[in-house]
Protein backbone atom coordinates (compact mmCIF):
# COMPACT_ATOMS: atom_id res chain seq x y z
CA UNK A 1 0.00 0.00 0.00
CA UNK A 2 1.35 3.43 -0.96
CA UNK A 3 1.89 5.68 2.05
CA UNK A 4 1.05 9.33 1.35
CA UNK A 5 1.69 12.52 3.31
CA UNK A 6 -0.70 15.32 2.30
CA UNK A 7 0.20 19.01 2.70
CA UNK A 8 -2.39 21.58 1.62
CA UNK A 9 -3.56 24.72 3.36
CA UNK A 10 -7.16 24.29 2.21
CA UNK A 11 -9.11 21.94 4.49
CA UNK A 12 -11.76 21.13 1.87
CA UNK A 13 -9.14 20.25 -0.75
CA UNK A 14 -7.25 18.09 1.75
CA UNK A 15 -10.48 16.28 2.61
CA UNK A 16 -11.29 15.65 -1.06
CA UNK A 17 -7.76 14.41 -1.75
CA UNK A 18 -7.86 12.18 1.33
CA UNK A 19 -11.07 10.52 0.09
CA UNK A 20 -9.60 10.08 -3.39
CA UNK A 21 -6.43 8.53 -1.97
CA UNK A 22 -8.46 6.16 0.19
CA UNK A 23 -10.50 5.13 -2.86
CA UNK A 24 -7.19 4.33 -4.57
CA UNK A 25 -6.26 2.12 -1.60
CA UNK A 26 -3.47 4.49 -0.60
CA UNK A 27 -2.82 5.18 3.06
CA UNK A 28 -2.80 8.80 4.25
CA UNK A 29 -0.18 8.72 6.98
CA UNK A 30 -0.21 12.41 7.85
CA UNK A 31 -1.53 15.82 6.90
CA UNK A 32 -0.56 19.41 7.42
CA UNK A 33 -1.93 22.81 6.54
CA UNK A 34 1.35 24.77 6.57
CA UNK A 35 4.96 24.41 5.51
CA UNK A 36 6.48 24.47 9.01
CA UNK A 37 4.37 21.50 10.11
CA UNK A 38 5.08 19.66 6.87
CA UNK A 39 8.85 19.89 7.15
CA UNK A 40 8.73 18.75 10.80
CA UNK A 41 6.19 15.92 10.50
CA UNK A 42 6.74 14.43 7.04
CA UNK A 43 10.22 12.94 7.65
CA UNK A 44 9.05 10.82 10.57
CA UNK A 45 6.14 9.33 8.64
CA UNK A 46 8.24 7.37 6.09
CA UNK A 47 6.00 8.34 3.19
CA UNK A 48 6.29 6.84 -0.27
CA UNK A 49 4.71 9.95 -1.75
CA UNK A 50 4.43 13.57 -0.64
CA UNK A 51 1.56 15.64 -2.08
CA UNK A 52 2.41 19.29 -1.52
CA UNK A 53 0.37 22.30 -2.58
CA UNK A 54 2.50 24.81 -4.52
CA UNK A 55 0.97 27.67 -2.49
CA UNK A 56 2.22 26.06 0.73
CA UNK A 57 5.87 26.37 -0.30
CA UNK A 58 7.88 29.27 1.09
CA UNK A 59 9.28 32.06 -1.08
CA UNK A 60 12.01 29.88 -2.49
CA UNK A 61 10.25 26.75 -3.77
CA UNK A 62 13.49 25.24 -5.02
CA UNK A 63 15.15 25.50 -1.59
CA UNK A 64 11.99 24.25 0.14
CA UNK A 65 11.69 21.19 -2.09
CA UNK A 66 15.41 20.51 -1.72
CA UNK A 67 14.98 20.61 2.07
CA UNK A 68 12.00 18.26 1.80
CA UNK A 69 13.95 15.84 -0.42
CA UNK A 70 16.82 15.75 2.06
CA UNK A 71 14.38 15.06 4.88
CA UNK A 72 12.45 12.42 2.89
CA UNK A 73 14.92 11.06 0.32
CA UNK A 74 12.92 7.97 -0.61
CA UNK A 75 9.61 9.75 -1.23
CA UNK A 76 8.26 10.95 -4.57
CA UNK A 77 7.36 14.63 -4.43
CA UNK A 78 4.18 15.62 -6.26
CA UNK A 79 3.30 19.29 -6.37
CA UNK A 80 -0.36 20.29 -6.51
CA UNK A 81 -0.91 23.39 -8.62
CA UNK A 82 -3.98 25.57 -9.07
CA UNK A 83 -3.45 26.72 -12.63
CA UNK A 84 -1.83 25.11 -15.66
CA UNK A 85 0.47 27.98 -16.50
CA UNK A 86 4.05 28.77 -15.64
CA UNK A 87 3.53 27.06 -12.27
CA UNK A 88 3.70 23.67 -13.99
CA UNK A 89 7.19 24.31 -15.28
CA UNK A 90 8.19 26.04 -12.06
CA UNK A 91 7.06 23.04 -10.00
CA UNK A 92 9.12 20.65 -12.07
CA UNK A 93 12.16 22.88 -12.28
CA UNK A 94 11.98 23.45 -8.52
CA UNK A 95 12.57 19.74 -7.98
CA UNK A 96 9.19 18.05 -8.02
CA UNK A 97 8.92 14.56 -9.50
CA UNK A 98 5.52 15.37 -10.96
CA UNK A 99 2.68 17.81 -10.73
CA UNK A 100 -1.09 17.49 -10.57
CA UNK A 101 -3.47 20.29 -11.38
CA UNK A 102 -6.19 20.86 -8.83
CA UNK A 103 -8.44 21.83 -11.73
CA UNK A 104 -8.42 18.33 -13.20
CA UNK A 105 -11.36 15.97 -12.80
CA UNK A 106 -11.19 13.54 -9.88
CA UNK A 107 -10.81 10.71 -12.39
CA UNK A 108 -7.80 12.38 -14.02
CA UNK A 109 -6.23 13.15 -10.63
CA UNK A 110 -6.73 9.50 -9.64
CA UNK A 111 -5.15 8.34 -12.90
CA UNK A 112 -2.10 10.54 -12.36
CA UNK A 113 -1.73 9.39 -8.75
CA UNK A 114 -1.92 5.73 -9.79
CA UNK A 115 0.71 6.32 -12.45
CA UNK A 116 3.06 8.11 -10.09
CA UNK A 117 2.55 5.48 -7.40
CA UNK A 118 3.45 2.81 -9.93
CA UNK A 119 6.80 4.54 -10.36
CA UNK A 120 6.17 6.15 -13.72
CA UNK A 121 7.07 9.81 -13.35
CA UNK A 122 4.89 12.22 -15.29
CA UNK A 123 6.79 15.22 -16.57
Amino acid sequence: MTRVYLADGNHEERSALRLLLQDLKMEVIGESADWATTIVQAPGRRADMLLVDWNLLPRSPHAALEELRKACPAALVIVLISHMDARQQAALSAGADAFISKGETPERVAERLRTVAAGVLIK
